[in-house]
């Protein structure tokens, strides 16, 4: 019987790809260094590696046979610094002399922004494991839709040593995340030639579209919806539109968020009855998919929420790189169930769920 796959993941941050490993029944390490997202991670019983994330290598988790990571999007981010996407050019450069000496010799400087170079993090790790003759069986890696060319650049490489890849940017709403935001994905598989992002599952946000049920895919899923609330309001964003600070973008309780930051918690709720409140951490924490009673803990929480891939699209992402069968239903009922209580059943092992490929 084939051994079932085991994660290490690069940059976890909170547990975002963990979260949907577990409902996946997947094992899953995570490697981060921030420690308030590493208490948050303990308290969800998610195992967790406190450090950096180039102190460590495939040799220290021999049992891994799946890489994922979301390195730090910061200065690749329009909020951010800019100086990740004015290094585009010489990140895809350095990653193609890294894929000449498999991994090795990595500067570590050379850009305006260390946390650049994080991004070459991945290859590192995918390159020496080819190395050492231990190859990753598949690679997920996520970030800003910016980094897309980076990805296509590491498709380029992963390619040559007989993976099957694609990559792509993503829409969340469009997998049932109550929530417009868009991640460029790179999915692998070694050995594959017929590899592809998954598909939507649910339809995409625009004002006034028409309704494209017919077409089979599901509405896509409101912030009141996700959050329960009772009664109707409005969100009014910290960020200005267009670049204008005094245009605040708003997103009223029947549609989805707007993508949710590392300033969630700034954002107003303008309530039906002219009051304003904001957002709690779970209710943040909903609106990317996590669990209701997730544990938050450490500093800057709001941070760790904004920083995190969406559990539900993690589902997704790693169902499509691994052969899984995503049951919708399922799905919905495990996303909506308790964290802390139990810890969920993972839905693999389920009569009606998640099930293998291979097995059906």
């Amino acid at each position: 019987m084939e051994a079932p796959p085991q994660i290490v993941d690069l940059f976890a941050g909170p547990g975002g790809l963990d979260v949907g490993a577990t409902w996946l029944g997947i094992s899953a390490t995570g490697i981060e260094w921030d420690s308030s997202a590493c208490t948050t991670r303990r308290r969800a019983g998610l195992e967790t590696v406190e450090g950096d994330v180039r102190n460590y290598g495939p040799v220290d988790f021999p049992e891994a046979t799946v890489l994922t990571g979301g390195p730090p999007c910061q200065t690749f981010t329009v909020a951010g610094t800019g100086s990740g996407r004015e290094a585009l050019d010489e990140v895809r450069l350095q990653a193609e002399d890294m894929s000449v000496h498999l991994g090795e010799g990595i500067p570590r400087g050379g850009f305006t922004d260390d946390r650049t170079g994080l991004v070459l993090e991945p290859l590192r790790w995918a390159l020496l494991a080819l190395e050492s003759g231990t190859p990753f069986e598949a690679i997920v890696l996520e970030q800003v839709p910016a980094v897309l060319p980076i990805w296509e650049t590491y498709g380029d490489i992963l390619r040559r040593h007989g993976y099957g890849v694609d990559t792509g940017v993503l829409r969340t709403e469009e997998f049932g995340v109550p929530q417009t935001r868009r991640r460029a994905i790179l999915i692998a598989r070694l050995g594959e030639d017929d590899v592809a992002l998954p598909t939507p599952t649910h339809q995409p946000f625009r004002r006034g579209a028409v309704d494209q049920a017919a077409l089979g895919l599901r509405p896509w899923v409101s912030m009141g919806e996700a959050l329960k609330r009772n009664s109707k309001f409005t969100v009014v964003s910290n960020y200005g539109s267009g670049g204008d600070p005094r245009n605040r973008g708003e997103r009223h309780s029947d549609e989805p968020s707007a993508t949710i930051t590392g300033k969630v918690t700034r954002n107003r709720v303008r309530l039906a009855n002219g009051t304003e409140d904001r957002f709690s951490h779970q209710e943040a924490g909903r609106l990317q998919t996590f669990p209701y009673d997730y544990p938050w803990s450490g500093r800057d929480i709001g941070q760790q929420i904004g920083n995190a891939i969406p559990p539900r699209l993690a589902v997704h992402v790693l169902a499509q790189a691994l052969n899984i069968r995503v049951d919708e239903d399922e799905l919905d009922r495990t996303v909506d169930s308790s964290w802390m209580a139990g810890r969920p059943v993972p839905l693999g092992t389920r009569s009606v769920g998640l099930v293998p490929v291979a097995q059906l």
